[in-house]
């Protein structure tokens, strides 16, 4: 606790020297503003989402559970959507307060206009079909005509309609994938309450929507309109009560059951918001510890003085105790705001990348703004704890013989961990990636380059002698006197350069190992589709996929040899890590063992993929090793929509960066995917394409793509993702280099007496600068190798773990900018805090505290 008299003693403190504890206070408002953001991007995750537009005129939507129930954890979602027996919907329709329920499914489908065009919903949203008693969900007007009565007719919205050029009484094509057929329109409708944005609408007749999902006796969802008087959050926990294995969604959460990917949005949120938010409560600790300890050294004299005159350890940890609490908690406050902005800056750059929708809405609560700050206080108390434990336990006569020259020594305890941590982190980054199996190989070597900070900020002083021993000669070989000055300064006041240089390793460590570790996976994934995909052309879908009986057409096709649909999705995986059941999403894919061997190359390492029929499964090393199963044994999966399945394992492929780390038969996938359509078609064809496309002809939803175009796509699919990554990268990077910037300017402000002294014995100004520039020379070479050094042990564990060679992908243009970013960070921070520091006249700031 604190005491008032320590509080007193620390704002007394802190008057006097404000210099001294501005640095403190920036690290920790910066670091509040990146944890808030951080904090509103969890809770938008938690309880935002999207306006529901198909079911604005639902009080209450029920579906199927769409995630994978585990303990004290975010419950994964399903990626296909789980559907309800139609049964349910009079099972709903039932309960006391329900108006009405209507069952509702949704079709994705192409409207292929008479010149050709393949019209989809608003911007390129999907255009789905339903059955016509779903329109009163939106609800929706007749404008013209009649609702559709035979299979054959469809009723269009008016924008739609306007855009293919139809009205009742024409006839559309509409595909279901790649299968079309012709419609009469029967009517137009008009959505009530606003135009929809996020998809498209027609209708068809209840039966005819239900038998094109393959699922004549299931429903997607059933909406519930309220009779009067009810109210919509008791009318769902009725009807979770009353009907068994439902769950019910209202106000916004309605969207999450309209549309698959804003349930999958709002899990992406979450996640991104914890991963991001631990790596920044990491760093936000170090950073601020490293800064007050800086602080502390820079106090010496004083605190020694304290010492001497009868002040107990007790009370020099209360004293500094309370000084980390007043400037953190200051800090914290200033940092609110700043990062509310950054919260709605993080959802505008999302938006525009493509991974968040527009209309997912931010949530800005209290909550976020005070996690952060006690966060960031605490991590300032426990930072001060640290930087105060020897200020506080050397003896009063020690204190005054350190205060006029740092201690040249380490504590034994910081020595013995630090030279602890350098081999536990070379074995985590070489010995793991080979002893254990699949993604532990990947985090291990992944924890490398934080141990390996770490052993840095322990043994900064030592590290910081030996390069200037190795560097500073050559560095400064024809400086003179000023060279000879720089070089005798850094090996003195080694321990304090460190408490300043350590935050710059840090960033370039930091910044190497996120960077090329994506770079390095990226390269494996990309070199295992180059190398594995030996069909000479691929057939995508215009909008939605590809019907599967589009393979039997294909084959017989003249000049085309070899066809393999590929239908993608995710699986879940259960498994046993020592006492605990744990899970794992994994990408899948769906495909034919008949002819994959002429298109596609997974790298079988063992077993045959002849085998997989039925429900057998066939895993990449990286899967196999994470669930721990070989050839032979089983794994218990949940399919895309959630159905079990006790898979027996026929084989264990190499390349499952490049084609998903799950693969399945064809018939088995598909039949658990919400459109029961295929993703694409891999095609080996002899004498070019030009059979290929008259085939296609007739399929106008169907697109040809060379290997290099279809790589070319695939690669610009992912870019948002990568895009999020980066951005996250850059925030944290940004961070560091703030604190890079405080640090130095903090380091080298603080020498005024020392630069006056200099000049007061003979030096000139320009020659206590020429010293101060090649201090920053061996401050900055040093940094880049030494952060250099600690990544590539990390790096090169990834490249082993991966792709069984210790060769990781690093970008020479990546790495120059990270050098270019060291230089521009430390130089200006270290030269023009110097430049400030002798603008006062030598005698005057001689007698400067």
């Amino acid at each position: 606790m604190l005491s008032r008299r320590a509080l007193s003693l620390a704002w007394s403190t802190i008057k006097g020297r404000k210099g001294g504890f501005v640095a403190a206070f920036v690290a920790v408002a910066f670091g509040s503003a990146v944890l808030t953001a951080s904090g509103i991007l969890l809770e938008t995750g938690l309880s935002s989402g999207v306006p529901a537009e198909r079911y604005r005129a639902a009080e209450v939507v029920a579906g199927a559970p769409q995630t994978f129930p585990v303990a004290e954890d975010v419950d994964p979602r399903y990626s296909e959507r789980v559907r309800l027996p139609a049964g349910r919907v009079e099972q709903v329709r039932r309960v006391h307060g329900v108006r009405a329920a209507v069952g509702d499914v949704s079709v994705p489908m192409s409207l292929v206009t008479k010149d050709g065009r393949v019209l989809a919903g608003p911007d390129g949203a999907p255009l789905l079909g339903h059955g016509w008693p779903a329109a009163v969900l939106t609800p929706f007007a007749l404008t013209a005509g009649r609702q559709p009565q035979t299979p054959d007719e469809v009723v269009l919205e008016s924008r739609l309609a306007e855009e293919a050029g139809v009205s009742v009484g024409g006839t559309v094509t509409l595909a279901v994938g790649t299968t079309s057929s012709a419609y009469r329109v029967a009517g137009v409708v008009t959505p009530r309450g606003g135009p929809l944005t996020r998809q498209g609408a027609l209708f068809l007749t209840e039966d005819r929507a239900r038998s094109l999902t393959g699922q004549p006796d299931r429903v997607d969802t059933v909406g519930v309109l309220a009779a009067p008087g009810a109210d919509p959050d008791e009318l769902a926990a009725d009807i979770e009560k009353a009907v068994r294995g439902v769950v019910t969604y209202t106000g916004d959460e309605r969207g999450d059951a309209e549309m698959l990917d804003v349930g999958a949005t709002r899990a992406f949120v979450i996640e991104l918001a914890l991963s991001f938010g631990a790596t920044m409560v990491m760093v936000v600790v170090i950073v601020v510890a490293g800064t007050l300890a800086l602080s502390v050294q820079q106090r010496r004299r004083e605190l020694a003085l304290l010492r001497a005159i009868g002040a107990t350890p007790k009370q020099v940890l209360a004293m500094i105790g309370a000084e980390a609490t007043l400037v953190s908690a200051a800090g914290a406050v200033a940092g609110a705001v700043p990062g509310i902005a950054l919260g709605f800056l993080f959802h505008r750059v999302f938006a525009a990348v493509g991974v968040l929708p527009e209309d997912f809405e931010l949530v800005v609560g209290p909550l976020p703004v005070l996690a952060a700050m006690l966060l960031c206080v605490a991590g300032a108390r426990m930072g001060g704890w640290i930087a105060a434990r020897r200020a506080a336990k050397v003896s009063p006569i020690e204190a005054i013989g350190e205060a006029a020259v740092e201690p040249r020594k380490l504590g034994w305890v910081r020595l013995t961990i630090g030279s602890l941590l350098v081999p536990a982190a070379l074995a985590a980054a070489v010995v793991l990636p080979i002893a254990l199996p699949g993604e532990s190989a990947v985090e291990g070597a992944s924890s490398s380059a934080f141990l390996l900070v770490v052993a840095v900020a322990l043994l900064g002083p030592r590290l910081l002698t030996g390069a200037v021993v190795l560097l500073g000669p050559r560095l400064n070989r024809s400086r003179g006197a000023s060279g000879f000055l720089a070089v005798a300064n850094a090996r003195a006041r080694s321990r304090r350069l460190s408490s300043a240089t350590t935050p710059l390793i840090m960033g370039v460590t930091m910044a190497a190992a996120q960077i090329f570790s994506a770079t390095t996976l990226s390269a494996a994934a990309q070199d295992q589709v180059v190398d594995g995909l030996r069909a000479g052309y691929v057939v995508t879908p215009a909008t939605a996929g590809l019907s599967p009986e589009l393979a039997g057409v294909l084959r017989k096709t003249a000049g085309v040899s070899d066809v393999t649909p590929v239908v993608r999705t995710q699986t879940l995986i259960t498994y046993t890590d020592g006492d605990s059941r744990q899970y794992k999403i994994f990408p899948t894919q769906g495909v034919e063992p008949r002819g994959i061997a002429a298109t596609m190359d997974l790298g079988v390492l063992r077993g045959d993929l002849a085998g997989l029929s039925g429900e057998a499964v066939a895993l990449s090393r990286m899967a196999a090793g994470t669930v721990g199963v070989d050839v032979g044994g089983t794994v218990d999966l949940r399919l895309g929509d959630g159905t079990p399945v006790r898979a027996r394992v026929v084989a264990i492929y190499e390349k499952g960066l490049g084609f998903g780390d799950v693969t399945l038969p064809h018939d088995l996938v598909i039949r658990h995917t919400t459109d029961r359509l295929d993703s694409w078609m891999l095609v080996r064809a002899t004498g070019g394409d030009a059979g290929l496309r008259q085939a296609l002809a007739a399929y106008p939803t169907a697109r040809v793509a060379d290997r290099e175009s279809f790589m070319a796509a695939q690669d610009d699919a992912e870019a948002g993702g990568d895009a999020v990554g980066l951005i996250l990268n850059a925030v944290l990077l940004g961070y560091i280099a703030i604190a890079v910037v405080n640090t130095l300017v903090m380091a080298t402000a603080a020498r005024v007496r020392e630069f006056a002294m200099l000049r007061l014995i003979g030096a000139r100004r320009e020659q206590v600068l020429s010293m101060m520039r090649g201090e920053a020379r061996i401050i900055t070479v040093a940094a880049v190798l030494i952060g250099t050094l600690a990544a590539l042990p990390s790096l090169a564990g990834i490249g082993i773990a991966v792709s069984r060679r210790p060769l990781p992908s690093i970008p020479p243009l990546a790495y120059a900018g990270i050098v270019v970013a060291a230089v521009l960070v430390a130089w200006p921070s270290i030269m023009i805090s110097a430049r400030v520091a002798m603008r006062r006249r030598p005698v005057e700031a001689i007698g400067a505290e």
